[in-house]
């Protein structure tokens, strides 16, 4: 009986928890300074969860150390569901392998609610670059091992891009580490660089203001963004397809009730058609996966991008 009783009471407190959350505001950790990719998907998300769970949802910025120094500030929060942490997967599957003494373990220190979105990378040149092709560049790295690629910072998805084609090509250009998309795009724009994977959201405009050139997306398939530019795999470059992307996650522990209320709530905002349009608008593909399905992603390229920076010997900036 007493077994029994505390089923029931422990039920109860269950769907009490679910039923009133959220009670009060919550906090959404963005790991990076506002204006980047990440932190406007994070207040996209706030304005809409906040619209839909009738409660607001603050944002928090808690950047430096490429994402780790706001990532292990939510490891350390409560795990009820009042701290979340929005983020690309650099804190989660890259920075592990490229800082020691971490203050967080990306495996163990938290829950799995949602990748959100995903985005390809694009490689462009300068719009007067003579490399017109792949190809070329290709040609270009051969001639010239010293082929300036800059990238939004080192273990970046986009540096990464960079590693896997020098790597499945046979080929060796010059990292040049910027502090942001931003900066690494200008530089491209301006020639300060000779070529660059970056985000789609972030070349996009670029691209279609004639101010570089695309050549080709590090996606599986085609952009619908940029349809006339083949993937890496057209253009017979296998194992370098890469996808950026921005997910939702909480520190270790939180009640399952609260994660599945938080789960529904993020899809059905992501799958709201005026969300999802504006969404691909920018470049985003929607994902809004399980839980499950996230974390065999986040194991999947945890041990890939483990064997890439062991591989070429990668070092954060």
């Amino acid at each position: 009986m007493k077994r029994f009783l505390s089923a029931c009471l422990l039920a109860l407190a269950s769907f009490a928890a679910i039923a009133v959350y959220p009670e009060k505001p919550v906090t959404l950790v963005v790991p990076f300074p506002p204006g980047g990719s990440t932190d406007a998907i994070a207040r996209l998300l706030a304005a809409k969860l906040q619209e839909k769970l009738g409660q607001n949802f603050v944002i928090d910025n808690r950047a430096g150390a490429t994402g780790t120094i706001g990532a292990a500030f939510v490891k350390g929060a409560p795990a009820d569901g009042y701290t979340l942490l929005v983020t690309s997967l650099g804190p989660l599957v890259i920075a592990p392998h490229l800082y020691k003494g971490m203050k967080y373990d990306t495996l163990n220190d938290f829950d799995p609610i949602m990748i959100a979105v995903q985005a390809a990378n694009v490689l462009a040149v300068p719009v007067n670059s003579p490399d017109k092709t792949l190809a070329d560049v290709l040609a270009h790295l051969k001639r010239d091992g010293k082929m300036r690629f800059a990238s939004s910072g080192s273990g970046s998805s986009d540096h990464l891009s960079a590693e896997l084609l020098w790597q499945q090509t046979g080929t060796q250009g010059t990292h040049v580490p910027f502090k942001g998309g931003g900066p690494a795009t200008s530089a491209l724009v301006s020639g300060q660089v000779e070529a660059a994977f970056v985000n789609i959201n972030t070349i996009l405009p670029q691209v279609k203001a004639g101010k570089v050139r695309a050549l080709a997306v590090s996606s599986p398939k085609r952009s619908p963004l940029l349809p006339d530019v083949p993937t890496l795999v057209e253009q017979g470059v296998k194992g370098a397809d890469v996808q950026s992307w921005q997910a939702v996650t909480a520190p270790k522990g939180m009640p399952p009730e609260v994660s599945r209320r938080l789960h529904a709530a993020l899809e059905s905002v992501l799958k709201d058609p005026a969300v999802r349009a504006q969404l691909q608008a920018q470049g985003f593909e929607v994902v809004a996966d399980e839980p499950d399905h996230f974390r065999i992603v986040q194991l999947f390229e945890h041990t890939r991008y483990k064997q890439l920076i062991d591989a070429r010997n990668i070092k954060a900036d």
